[in-house]
Order: structure tokens, then sequence, then C-alpha cells
């Protein structure tokens, strides 16, 4: 079945998250993906761990399949012109160096575009290619924390708290396939390809929505309140006899529904409680109320109500939870590659689901430089003596 991406060619010099991951997103819908690594260790997410099974590391494992390993050392005088050749034939070149590294080396986004008008060069970066931080180096807790996410997360007794998933680093990644996709469809009509360039701190200030909104028409600074909503009530986690619920009520009719069926039909009638307004201007109030009667049933108990009442709720479930959840295991989302060294190896499905060119995890994530032969000869047309010579002089 073919696939969206089919005889699309990515060169990827990315490395960690926020670009393997976006790179590993344009792979599952079919783009062939070369994955440019330093040939003594290659990506740093190879050895980041535990956990590990058989020398694998998990976090490598997790976004990196269906790709290509290309070997080549940059610093090497003939490295650097190797990927400017492979890059002539390329549709997509994509990196997360630190601005300015590349170009020193002749990888620039205007030294390809002068081999390659078609090109669409896609840069990720902590703070972007311009502006007074541009140099600076920038990991997922940082951006985290600069751009505002952990000052809403977290308890207000609390410190300050990240995502508990690598949060800047993934939105960016998927901003980044946004911006390539946009830049291949502008290409096919004019034949020019433009540098994307995508910011971690870009992604997450955009990201802010409603909390900058209250900022910019109230001057007030939003705050970490938990687990509650900034502007509705009922629609955080309750405590229940046994472990959590998470409780949302969006609006009126659903208020009168919800307090009828947890038995306390009276609270629709309050006017304390008569809007959403006033439920949040009177969240103090009304929460220990809601909180005295959802501790007296067990979670699974108050999921059969509101569920029955239309209630929108749900369990906090942990990752193992999840990962064997009916509905999830329905959708696809636990797929699994063979491995050469650990053998069948489950990870994450597509989220994305077309009716006719589908995605698919087709291959493991490479071994380090395990296609490097196939591509210097396939791609750039070289002899097995050719390619043996760049191994002796450690360009590859």
């Amino acid at each position: 079945m073919p696939q969206p991406l089919e005889n699309i060619t990515v060169l990827d010099l990315s490395r960690v998250l926020a670009g393997p991951f976006a790179t590993m997103m344009l792979a599952d819908m079919g783009a062939e993906v070369i994955k440019v690594e330093e040939p003594t260790a290659g990506d740093d997410t190879r050895r980041w761990g535990p956990p590990f099974v058989d020398g694998e590391s998990a976090y490598y494992l997790s976004v990196n399949r269906n790709k290509k390993s290309l070997t080549v050392n940059l610093r090497h005088p003939d490295g650097a012109a190797l990927v400017r050749r492979l890059a002539q034939a390329a549709d997509v070149f994509v990196e997360n160096f630190r601005p300015g590294a590349l170009v020193r080396l002749g990888l620039g986004y205007e030294d390809l575009r002068r081999l390659n008008p078609r090109l669409v060069y896609c840069s990720i970066s902590g703070f972007g290619q311009t502006g007074p931080d541009s140099r600076r180096p920038g990991y997922d807790l940082v951006i985290q924390g600069e751009g505002g996410v952990m000052s809403l997360t977290g308890f207000p007794d609390g410190p300050p708290t990240k995502v508990g998933i690598s949060f800047a680093d993934m939105v960016a990644g998927l901003y980044a396939v946004q911006g390539i996709l946009l830049a291949l469809r502008v290409a096919e009509r004019t034949g020019k390809g433009q540098h994307v360039d995508i910011s971690l701190l870009d992604c997450q200030v955009a990201l802010l929505t409603f909390q900058a909104q209250s900022y910019f028409m109230t001057g007030m600074n939003p705050t970490r309140i938990g687990n509650d909503h900034p502007m509705i009530t009922p629609y955080e986690t309750f405590p229940t006899a046994d472990g959590f619920v998470n409780i949302a009520v969006g609006n009126e009719s659903q208020w009168c529904r919800f307090c009828e069926a947890i038995g306390r039909a009276d609270l629709a009638r309050d006017p304390r409680f008569a809007s959403v307004r006033l439920r949040v201007e009177n969240r103090e109030q009304l929460k220990p109320l809601l909180v005295a009667v959802l501790r007296q049933r067990a979670t699974a108990a108050w999921l059969s109500v509101l569920s029955q009442a239309e209630i929108v709720c749900g369990p906090v479930k942990t990752v193992a939870e999840v990962l064997r959840d009916p509905q999830v295991l329905a959708r696809g989302m636990v797929a699994q590659f063979d491995h050469p060294k650990i053998g069948p190896t489950r990870v994450c499905g597509l989220p994305i689901k077309l009716s006719e060119t589908p995605g698919a995890v087709r291959s493991a994530p490479p071994s380090l430089g395990e296609h490097s032969e196939e591509i210097l000869s396939r791609g750039l047309g070289m002899s097995s003596w050719q390619i043996r010579e760049l191994r002796e002089r450690g360009t590859i």
C-alpha cells in the first residue's frame, strides 16, 4: 500500500529527541530517513539509560524506527563534503546543532540551498536562529522553565514542576513536521525550498494560549493551581475511597446531571454555584463539598455512576495500565518491530490514521552505521573500494 511520503528523502543530522521524533514521524509515513551519526558513538541517546536490553537503550529505540544509519565524521575534511553530495539529492535536511555550527562546516542553509534550490532545510534549536539568545543551548527542562510551563504546573504550595514527558522537545518535533510538510507543499508548486526555523521556546510560548490571553487581558500573572482548571470547575482530580477520578463538567446541563448523579441535587440549586463563572469564583466553598461526597465510594463505582449520567470522567492510569488498555490496543497504539539483537519489541504506534495511505512501523531503529555502504553505493554510486577507502581515512 502506498504511503504519503514515498519518494521523499530526508537527511537527518539531528540527535537526542526533538529532531529524531520529527524525522521518525516522517519515516512512519514512508519517507526514506538517513540518520547521519558520528562514527564512534552516534546519537547521544544510544547511551542514555537505564533501561538497556542487551546494550540497546530504550530511549534511542523509542524515536528512531524506520530509519537508516550512516556514520560520517563531520570534522574530517571529506566528511562534510560527503553530506553536501547527499544533500544535492535530498528533499529535506533536518538538524539541531547550535545555530552557526553547521555554517562553519559548509552545511548551513545558504550553502545547501545553492547546491539544491528545492531543499527544505529544518533547523530545531532551543531559542531559534535569531534573537539575543539564539546561540544558547537549550534542553527540554530549561525550555519548560523559560517557556512558562513549569510556572503553571504543580500545586500552589509546591515547587515549579516539569511535565512528566519531554514535553518541550516533542512539541517542537510536532511543529517541525508541520513546518516541513508546509514547505514541501510550497516546493511542489514553486520548485523552491526554504528554511524552517523551529525554536523550542517559540513552541512553548505558542502553547500558553488561554493562559497568555488571560494575562494580556487582565495583567494578572497565572499561577500554579494543581489539577484545577483556571476557568472551569469541577474540572479536576478528586480523591475517591480507593484512588482518584478525573471529572470534567463544562456546562450547566452537565452540572445539573452531575449533582443528581452524586446525590447532591441541592448543589445545582445553590445560587453560589449557579453558573460556570460563579462556580469558579466560589471554588473554595464548592470543592470541599464535592470531595466529601466523592471520597465515599471507589473509583470504579463513580465511573459507572457518572458515565451513566453522561458526565465526562476517567481514572488516573499508570503507564502500564495505558499500554494494556483495550481502547489503546484496538487503535493500534501498541506496535511492534523485530530487532536483530533483542527480538520482537513493542513501541508506541502511529496516532495519525489515514484511510487510504496509512503509515506503518516497518523496521527497527538502525544500529550505528548499519546502512552506510547501502546509502553510499546506491545514493552516490560509490564502489566498494571507494567506501573502504573512506573507512580507512576515518571519513565514515
